[in-house]
């Protein structure tokens, strides 16, 4: 059984409207599921944002002190008392950022209890030290050397 070049044109034809019928249905499935995933999402959203407000009036009605608190502003220091006072500040500044303060305790166990949906009590908290305040210099510098010192051959 032959074909002849008609034939073989009208298979192409056959087979390119097939393909773009395909294409044009797809893309309007991907088109509907992209809409309702953002529906979707947007629900989730709205949901979270309800929540977080009704945990934030929660922990207001807590703790009403945290939420409002006036702010003093500090008298200014002598030159001479503040120079002396400089590495004594610095320690009380660092000493300070390390701390988990009770509103931060409140505020974790609020987000966790919303999170799990259970009530939760935090048992102990301290704050870790970030990747990059804990990379030495000289250690980097050395794991550098290491590193480069491998030969990579190209095959």
């Amino acid at each position: 059984m032959a074909l002849n070049g008609m034939d073989v044109v009208i298979a192409v034809v056959v087979v390119a409207v097939g393909c773009g019928l395909t294409y044009v249905s797809l893309q309007s499935a991907f088109r509907r599921a992209v809409a309702e995933l953002r529906l979707e999402t947007e629900r989730q959203l709205n949901a979270v944002t309800s929540a977080l407000k009704a945990l934030e009036t929660r922990v207001a009605e807590l703790n009403p002190a945290a939420t409002v608190r006036p702010t003093a502003v500090p008298a200014p220091a002598p030159v001479a008392k503040a120079e002396a006072a400089a590495p004594a500040a610095k320690a009380a500044v660092q000493q300070k950022a390390e701390e988990v303060t009770p509103e931060m305790l409140v505020v974790i166990a609020a987000a966790v209890t919303a999170f799990l949906g259970k009530k939760v009590r935090i048992r102990s908290a301290k704050m870790l030290q970030s990747p990059y305040e804990i990379v030495n210099p000289w250690s980097q510098q050395g794991r550098v050397f290491v590193q480069a010192s491998h030969n990579l051959r190209s095959r």
